[in-house]
């Protein structure tokens, strides 16, 4: 028997998967890692945790599977994306705490640029808005503020990386240090038309070239798994930030297919096809999970409070004891009773970019009950990605005709049937669950067994993904459209001065 190895490493914890070459989980191992919020807007992470965590469930995988490690073909990477690391090339060591994608202190840098007229420059070239989100005002911050670290990095003595890099560095034993388009392309340093670290980009942010990781696609080699790890080296075919990994794993792999993963936030992306568009409705453009060839370009946008809202109910309002309760609960009434829920807590994303905006009940009567609550916050989810699905499609076609035809789901709360049949009826299109929601770290499997041989190419991945269950409209496009125009009514209350 032969396996691939999906190292999965997240914002909250490290994990890895072994799937079968079917594509079927063979066994999970996971360990949690501390988050560290020093002031207001900041937030950390200690790199070297990050790594002896990874570590720690990849040795665990293979021991709970009972097998050897030569039998593994392969090996991938997903990873959160944009958070930032910087190390010295002498001793392998982190010079600072690593800046999460979460942290803000980049902002000040931001809004000088912006205020210098230069986001559409920068969109331009990286397909982003101008944010302390991705990593170049991270960066930034840490040569300006760590003593020694613009003169060392001048002279060339120290590497930055996203997590994806840090972790290649460190399994490879500082003989690579590389990166992939995906996660290239959430520097806003890489022009994602030319597919290169970007000469204008970096002197405007006064980064030295020679702290960058060389890009590579997706599949391709990226070196070996020491074999002081697992006793036995393991070739790394395949690398891909979170988001464009999961795309993968779901086999969205044509102009017009979609995905949406309902996790804390939701966070859906529609492959593009081949040409560059800056997002009309304030989406980011990025580069997809990808082997060699011409350039494949997805848009994104997310919605910050997705899951969150049942965490919310439980711990801010009281009215469930555990996640699981609220569905019932939702469920005990035929509707919401006209109560709306907007829950704006920390502003809305995409494609309302409003960081002013707070949450809101409304429609509230005398007859509302905490299930009509409870059911308006889960419809809150599906009103989110929908209008989010239709301000990706209205770019997509205007850029070449590409029509959203079914949208692919995973995270926790695909497993939610009257959910999904909500975000079905809203979207006028099938949502599909597959039989194999871990697909984050199932993309990093496909991409690493591409480049091990063990798939020709994306048309046999095709015949690897099976849906679960097929989830149909079963409202008039009139009906979802009148739904629809009552919930921008709750935004637009949200929003209002």
């Amino acid at each position: 028997m032969a396996y691939l190895l999906a190292l999965d490493q997240g914002t909250s914890s490290s994990r890895s998967i072994l799937f079968d070459l079917q594509g079927n989980i063979v066994a999970i191992a996971q360990q949690e890692f501390p988050q560290y919020y020093p002031q207001s807007g900041w937030v950390e992470h200690d790199a070297n945790e990050i790594r002896q965590t990874q570590l720690a469930t990849l040795r665990d995988v293979i021991r709970k599977a009972g097998i050897s490690p030569a039998q593994i073909r392969a090996a991938g990477i997903t990873n959160q994306r944009e958070t930032t690391v910087v190390w010295s090339r002498k001793t392998g060591q982190p010079i600072c705490k690593a800046i999460v994608w979460q942290d803000r202190r980049g902002e000040t840098l931001c809004r000088q640029l912006r205020e210098q007229g230069l986001q559409a420059l920068i969109q331009e070239k990286t397909g982003l808005p101008l944010d302390a989100y991705f990593s170049a005002s991270k960066l930034r911050w840490i040569l300006d503020n760590v003593p020694n670290a613009q003169k060392q990095a001048e002279k060339g003595e120290l590497a930055f990386g996203t997590v994806d890099s840090w972790l290649l560095w460190q399994l490879g034993k500082g003989k690579r240090h590389v990166t992939d388009i995906s996660n290239a392309s959430r520097t806003m340093l890489f022009n994602i038309r030319t597919g290169q670290w970007d000469t204008e980009l970096l002197d405007l942010f006064g980064i030295p070239a020679s702290l960058l990781p060389e890009v590579l696609p997706s599949v391709a080699n990226y070196g070996v798994l020491d074999e002081s790890v697992v006793g036995h080296p393991i070739t790394i075919g395949g690398v891909a930030g979170d988001q464009q990994s999961a795309l993968f794993g779901q086999a969205c792999f044509k102009a017009g297919m979609a995905k949406n993963t309902y996790g804390t936030g939701c966070f859906a992306l529609l492959h593009s096809g081949g040409q560059f568009r800056v997002s009309e409705n304030g989406l980011l453009t990025t580069r997809a999970a990808q082997a060699q060839g011409k350039a494949e370009y997805v848009l994104e946008g997310s919605v910050f409070i997705g899951g969150a809202v049942v965490q919310w109910l439980r711990d801010g309002l009281g009215i469930i004891s555990k996640s699981s309760d609220v569905q019932p609960l939702a469920n005990s009434v035929k509707d919401t009773g006209g109560v709306f829920f907007v829950p704006a807590f920390t502003g809305l994303g995409a494609p309302y970019w409003n960081a002013d905006a707070r949450g809101t009940l409304t429609g509230l009567n005398r007859a509302t009950t905490a299930a009509h609550i409870a059911r308006a916050a889960v419809e809150s989810i599906a009103y989110q990605s929908a209008a989010l699905l239709e301000a990706m499609s209205r770019d997509a076609f205007a850029a070449d005709g590409v029509v959203l035809q079914e949208l692919r789901v995973d995270g926790g709360a695909c497993v939610n049937d009257s959910l999904m049949q909500f975000q079905a009826d809203l979207l006028g299109i099938p949502v599909v669950r597959p039989q194999i929601t871990e697909t984050t770290a199932l993309g990093a499997a496909y991409l690493a067994g591409l480049q091990a041989g063990v798939w020709a190419d994306t048309t046999e991945l095709n015949e690897l993904w099976h849906e679960e269950r097929r989830f149909e409209p079963g409202i008039s496009v009139d009906q979802a459209r009148e739904l629809m125009d009552q919930w921008d009514k709750a935004v637009r209350q949200t929003v209002a001065p």
